[in-house]
């Protein structure tokens, strides 16, 4: 497995993979890897000639300046876990690499950004926006691949390639979960272990939630998970949504046929945890 750190380097060592006719899958990063970050490994491996992975904590996506010092750094063990799972390549950029000017790009993604995670973090989509194009005009894959759990984020990124007419397929991979239920995050690292024994409740009820559509009207399901939620102490939500599965829009009423996404987000103890279901009725 090759280690690069500069653009030109990683530019100069893809175009001859390119010039071989190699499909390139991409897989980027912020690091602290778990198995959800691995699967999409594997399923790069799987589906493309040579697998290239990227670590990068994005600093302009943060809105919390805390939790841009505490995100976890693991580096060692996540480049032993990269070759184990065979990425031919890693890019490891230092922030002054990635952004040696002033930032000014500004993207629009109308009201897909303005709901959910783009409604209490401000700015966080953009700075998402701008680090993903960047990546993606460094190593120019034929494919990228991005989790599930993040859905919102995965229809910005789609979004992204559609607006600015990218040459890349955007393939979603399912969330993969502990075997609790809880959604395997870099996040999940900085929870004590009491923190950790109640966290599941979060996918517990997400999955009670979508086994009520379409018996009970939205408004209903939303109050009765806010409730059950809300009855834990350590818990606080932040929200409890469900929505169109395309465009995040509110659902106010079921219909045949529709698709629909249930996401949360919730903090606990010091750590914010989101998570969703998809449902296809």
């Amino acid at each position: 497995m090759q280690e690069t750190k500069t653009i030109r380097t990683t530019r100069d060592i893809l175009k001859d993979v390119r010039d071989q006719g190699r499909i390139i899958g991409f897989v980027p990063t912020m690091g602290a890897l778990h198995e959800g970050h691995l699967e999409l490994i594997r399923t790069a491996d799987k589906e493309c000639d040579f697998v290239v992975a990227s670590i990068f904590v994005n600093p302009i996506q943060f809105n919390n300046r805390e939790d841009l010092e505490k995100y976890p750094r693991t580096l060692e063990e996540d480049l032993r876990v990269l070759e184990k799972n065979h990425c031919h390549l890693v890019f490891i950029p230092e922030v002054e690499e990635m952004y040696p000017g002033e930032v000014s790009e500004d993207y629009d993604f109308g009201k897909l950004e303005k709901v959910m995670e783009g409604k209490h973090r401000p700015g966080h989509f953009n700075g998402v926006a701008i680090v993903v194009k960047k990546l993606f005009d460094i190593v120019e894959p034929d494919k990228a691949y991005f989790g599930q759990k993040d859905y919102q984020q995965l229809l910005i990124i789609q979004k992204l390639v559609e607006k600015e007419n990218l040459d890349v397929e955007i393939i979603p991979g399912s969330t993969v979960r502990e075997k609790d239920g809880l959604a395997m995050s870099s996040r999940n690292k900085r929870l004590t272990q009491e923190e950790r024994q109640i966290a599941p409740l979060l996918y517990q009820t997400l999955l009670k939630a979508a086994d009520m559509v379409p018996e009970k009207k939205p408004g209903e399901i939303i109050e009765w998970a806010r409730q059950q939620i809300s009855a834990q102490p350590e818990f606080s939500l932040e929200y409890f949504e469900i929505a169109d599965a395309g465009d995040l829009l509110p659902v106010k009423n079921f219909i045949n046929n529709g698709n629909y996404v249930i996401c949360l987000a919730a903090h606990l103890g010091n750590v914010r945890l989101i998570d969703n279901v998809i449902i296809n009725s």
